[in-house]
């Protein structure tokens, strides 16, 4: 197996860990119910590809072989004991990079309760501890105010305007990257949100 994986981790009513076959009827179910939430954020392929579309069971079979590999780390999200949404940290690079991107979705009917920013928090802790990872990046469409409180909230440093990075419906969508390395977080990113959450306001990201 890939280093620190497979994971479970834990922080109060929020639990992620490998996603599973069996998860099957409550993801889609989830998905269902916010089709149109998550359909504006979520990338698609420029030139759609033939045949039809995986199975769940086909899906998550790629990304558990992706997993061992040690390609990309896919959470699916628990908030008290449900599944409300997926963290996955995807194109990890080792050798001089020790890189990877953090993507996410959460379900809109608990969106705003802390969640995302708590798995978020969870991961970069796990990537830099026992995955050993560098740094980690999350790229945001500009349109996008629920993920952008994410890294607010978590005061990720922002590094720039990424052009069409993405094509998203249709087209080129810009993107917003925001960053973190293991140097800024030497306590660890949980412990500055748990310290955030203690406050009264949330301070905007560094830039």
């Amino acid at each position: 197996m890939a280093p620190g994986w497979p994971a479970v981790l834990r922080e109060g009513d929020v639990v992620l860990r490998p996603l599973r076959r069996s998860d099957a009827r409550a993801w889609l179910d989830v998905r269902a119910r916010n089709a149109d939430w998550l359909a504006p954020w979520e990338a698609t392929a420029p030139v759609p590809p033939r045949g039809p579309a995986p199975t769940f069971g086909q899906y998550v079979r790629m990304l558990q072989r992706q997993a061992r590999r040690g390609d990309s780390l896919p959470f699916a999200v628990e908030y008290r004991g449900e599944l409300v949404g997926q963290l996955t940290v995807s194109a990890i690079t080792r050798g001089s990079a020790m890189s990877g991107s953090i993507g996410y979705w959460v379900s809109r009917e608990v969106a705003g309760r802390g969640i995302m920013p708590t798995a978020v928090a969870l991961t970069v802790d796990h990537c830099f501890g026992p995955v050993g990872l560098h740094r980690l990046e999350v790229a945001i469409r500009p349109e996008n105010a629920a993920s952008l409180r994410v890294v607010a909230k978590l005061g990720l440093r922002e590094e720039g305007v990424r052009e069409r990075f993405l094509h998203i419906q249709g087209g080129w969508r810009d993107h917003r990257t925001f960053a973190v390395t293991v140097e800024e977080v030497p306590d660890g990113l949980m412990a500055r949100w748990r310290a955030r959450r203690g406050g009264a306001d949330t301070p905007p990201p560094v830039r």
